[in-house]
């Protein structure tokens, strides 16, 4: 058995970051569904900008809202404005080809990525 990758959020865009709240990442609930992540799911987060690593669990943000927000601690770490990775693994016996979407600076889906980064338009 091995951690494998399943789900990915490529090149968003962290649109708050909020000291005061509970904890976790808050995500568009059409984001989350599109890449098969779960609310409450535990992820990677991943900073292009400044480099920052930290895991976290999601919460649903507004549907087409196109947030994501960093909460509590996280927020310490990763800042608004800043372009993240939201990484989901799944335990498995055999490789899986995970469901990857490259977003825009509104943290629009511009195109799915397969296994092999494969290019396919957004629907």
């Amino acid at each position: 058995m091995r951690w494998v990758l399943r789900s990915k959020l490529h090149n968003g865009r962290v649109t708050d970051a909020n000291l005061s709240y509970v904890g976790s990442i808050e995500i568009d609930e059409d984001l989350v569904e599109a890449v098969g992540l779960w609310v409450g799911e535990r992820v990677l987060v991943v900073s292009n900008t400044s480099g920052a690593r930290l895991e976290t669990y999601i919460i649903a943000g507004k549907r087409g809202s196109g947030m994501i927000s960093m909460n509590g601690a996280a927020a310490h770490l990763i800042q608004a404005g800043e372009q993240i990775i939201v990484m989901g693994f799944e335990l498995a016996d055999r490789p899986l080809k995970p469901q990857v979407v490259l977003l825009d600076d509104e943290n629009r889906i511009v195109r799915w990525l397969d296994g092999e980064q494969n290019e396919r338009p957004a629907t």
